[in-house]
């Protein structure tokens, strides 16, 4: 199955569902696997199949990511488990190492099969599928699934049903506004535009990791509280950012979508795109962050000259006209807020 939903739609539930449905708990094996992207999402994943799993009796889940000491990992393999979430370059470790038996497995799941591939978990991703028995159900769930990803992803299905559901997630709560800016002075037009609006807290997109160091500093130096979120972080780093920033200890996230993905945050007034994403499904995802739960939010997009090519697919994308604003008429400059 190629499932095609927006974040929030139900994936969990609905791939979780029908693991739990085949499971027999009385078979101490592992039955599902569910392959993640980062140890955030694999956490949040592991989170709600325990909760779905209340009503089916002693099910056994297992969260298998990197980060943290393999010993205890390996424990709680040796007392059995029903179904295993985990991070691709973990679940290699494991198999590795013969503390994993996959050859029972009925359910293979990769969450957010785009963000894992472009993370270069290809190998690693096709080292697993291998490991699995060949007769299995193959579940494929993502937000987005560019033509690139369904070709690298063919050979782990068999003749696949694509299901495409449109999500709950409405951007007619989000104020979205567009600027023309070169591609100097970002760092200062995002040091405006939250001096500006004074959000709570914002959400910061880059498309490399790169700039988002580069831009996290400067907003440092401008007096933000600002912290940079990226996919060569240590876990534990990752986890102290995230936990500074849900407490709003820190207002302003810069991110890469690949560090992003599978975050839940709550009550985010503000998404700025520091660099236009090329693809209109991801650009979507990143604003769509905000305006949640009948609450409005804001979202801001710095545009190069050369790079409204892409605003005009976003337009066609959303089947709206973008709205663009003056950089320079936004007002007197406030104080950051501390």
């Amino acid at each position: 199955l190629i499932a095609q939903a927006k974040t929030g739609s139900g994936k969990t539930a609905a791939f979780g569902i029908g693991i739990l449905n085949k499971l027999n708990p009385a078979w101490f094996a592992v039955q599902g696997l569910v392959l993640c992207p980062t140890r955030e999402l694999a956490d949040q994943v592991a989170g709600e199949l325990r909760r779905l799993a209340r009503g089916v009796g002693n099910v056994k889940i297992l969260t298998l990511t990197g980060g943290v000491s393999m010993r205890p990992q390996i424990a709680s393999l040796e007392h059995g488990a029903h179904i295993v979430v985990g991070t691709p370059g973990r679940i290699r470790d494991h198999l590795g190492r013969a503390t994993l038996d996959l050859s029972k497995v009925q359910t293979l799941v990769l969450d957010e099969a785009d963000r894992m591939t472009d993370m270069g978990f290809y190998d690693e991703i096709a080292g697993i599928v291998s490991a699995t028995p060949v007769h299995r159900q193959t579940l494929l769930f993502s937000a987005t699934y560019p033509d690139d990803i369904r070709f690298a992803t063919a050979g782990f299905l068999r003749d696949p049903l694509e299901v495409t559901v449109e999500g709950q997630h409405s951007l007619e709560a989000i104020d979205q506004r567009f600027y023309e800016i070169g591609f100097e002075g970002r760092e200062e037009a995002v040091g405006r535009l939250l001096k500006h609006h004074r959000p709570v807290s914002a959400l910061v997109f880059s498309n490399t990791k790169a700039r988002c160091r580069e831009l996290a500093d400067s907003l440092q130096a401008q007096g933000f509280s600002a912290l940079a979120l990226y996919g060569e972080l240590e876990q534990q780093e990752r986890d102290e950012i995230l936990v500074l920033f849900s407490n709003r200890s820190c207002s302003v996230l810069v991110a890469t979508d690949v560090a992003a993905r599978g975050l839940d945050i709550a009550d985010l007034d503000t998404v700025i795109n520091v660099d236009v994403s090329r693809d209109p499904e991801v650009h979507v995802h990143r604003v769509g962050r905000t305006g949640r739960a009948g609450a409005s939010g804001m979202a801001h997009t710095l545009v190069a000259p050369n790079e409204k090519k892409w605003v005009r697919l976003v337009e066609e994308y959303q089947n709206q006209e973008a709205i663009w604003e003056n950089l320079d008429a936004l007002g007197e400059h406030q104080e950051p807020a501390a």
